[in-house]
């Protein structure tokens, strides 16, 4: 429980992180470029200690590991760094967290699961409390707060398409040596965007950038990644995703004690909703 509740805790430290790093005038391309060149050797040492002793991967595992790590960090990371330009730490938080809502409805998609009313009023729950915050932002910001809901949620649904077509592959590869070989991937495809989208010259950034992406690489990347895996390990999936619960309630606090973001009733009432309906959404699940 302690090593899933500090998994959630430093995992949603990110988004501060992000946010802090904003106010240096640096751009997505250029800090998720930072973010991943520090966690590249962290990822590729999971990798190859996973790998020890285990078969070569076939050519069939080798594209499907480019795909998860193109789908599953690569995109979801870009499109949530640069929708953390335009909201608050709170929504993007709230918005991420619809996750396993967008798993089953993927799942209905491609695999026409079968979706319990349970589901649907946990969805309907956790949708209307995220829209109650949005909603409030979109009247202190404008379009811009739309643009950037917009591209979390677009996150969002690039996660959940990794997690849909990753079992199989956990399975068969392991989640360690899974997510070593994805997230290595993805911070490959992360310095070849910047190569390709920016002068080097945009490498030269305030000190200040440089040690927020060493933090956001290790206490918000690779450290999390461990913590909740051995948590899954000692307390199963369903019991570390509902202790995953106290995430949005951590970025808010960051949010308002680190970054001054207003804490308001629509927050706060949009969050109670949020948690409520993932709540009643994960025990329809079990």
């Amino acid at each position: 429980m302690l090593l899933a509740s500090f998994g959630a805790i430093a995992f949603s430290g990110k988004a501060i992180i992000v946010k802090l790093a904003y106010r240096y005038g640096v751009d997505a391309v250029t800090l998720i470029m930072f973010r991943m060149l520090f966690a590249l050797p962290i990822f590729a040492l999971m990798a190859w200690w996973a790998s020890r002793g285990k078969p070569p991967l076939t050519r069939k595992d080798w594209l499907g590991v480019v795909w998860l790590g193109f789908t599953g960090y690569y995109l979801a990371s870009f499109l949530d760094f640069a929708g953390l330009a335009y909201i608050s730490a709170s929504l993007e938080r709230l918005i991420l967290y619809l996750n396993p809502t967008l798993v089953l409805l993927l799942g209905l998609v491609f695999y026409r699961r079968r979706i319990a009313p349970l589901h649907l009023i946990g969805m309907g729950i956790s949708y209307a409390g995220v829209a109650l915050v949005f909603g409030h932002e979109i009247k202190l910001q404008g379009s811009e707060a739309a643009w950037g809901a917009l591209l979390v949620f677009f996150s969002a649904i690039s996660y959940a398409l990794y997690l849909v077509y990753s079992g199989e592959m956990v399975k068969r590869l392991g989640s360690m040596r899974l997510v070593g070989l994805a997230t290595s991937v993805a911070c490959l495809c992360c310095l070849l965007q910047f190569v390709l989208l920016r002068p080097m010259s945009a490498a030269v950034v305030a000190p200040e950038v440089i040690w927020l992406s060493l933090l956001n690489a290790t206490l918000c990347t690779a450290v999390p990644v461990l913590m909740v895996m051995m948590a899954i390990e000692r307390i199963g999936a369903s019991l570390a995703a509902q202790t995953g619960m106290i995430g949005p309630l951590s970025t808010i606090l960051m949010g308002v004690v680190i970054l001054g973001e207003p804490f308001t009733a629509w927050v706060a009432a949009g969050t109670v909703l949020v948690i409520a309906g993932i709540f009643v959404f994960t025990r329809a699940a079990r």
